[in-house]
């Protein structure tokens, strides 16, 4: 089966345009080694897909030609420990990042503006 119809399958891209457009981009590797999106995979193979900044690492297990509900698509692959525990400390981080409460400030209004304008020609 071929590597980009796979992917899409077990839905880690939500369309096949996207999958050969990562596996081309460098974004997936097959057993450690970059390949062309028609590279044939078999059960067993170890893929290496970056994807939204998270790195998954796993290991095909079934073949499936159609796109199924997410449950079945979880079962073509197995997420490898290590994968999963450093997936899980990253969001972690993000959380915690997000989570400081610093916040953008906002647009500034008319008031604002005006005290801008009369800042930058210089009358204050």
């Amino acid at each position: 089966m071929r590597l980009d119809k796979w992917l899409w399958a077990a839905r880690f891209f939500k369309t096949r345009q996207l999958a050969i457009d990562a596996v081309n981009g460098g974004k997936v590797h097959l057993n450690g080694q970059r390949v062309k999106p028609g590279k044939e995979i078999a059960p067993g193979a170890r893929l290496s897909i970056s994807r939204n900044g998270s790195l998954w690492e796993v290991v095909v297990l079934a073949l499936s030609d159609q796109r199924r509900p997410a449950a079945e698509a979880a079962r073509l692959y197995q997420e490898t420990p290590e994968s999963s525990a450093r997936r899980q400390a990253e969001a972690e981080r993000r959380r915690t990042e997000h989570g400081s409460g610093w916040e953008p400030a906002p647009r500034p209004d008319k008031k604002d503006r005006r005290l801008i304008h009369r800042f930058k020609r210089g009358a204050y």
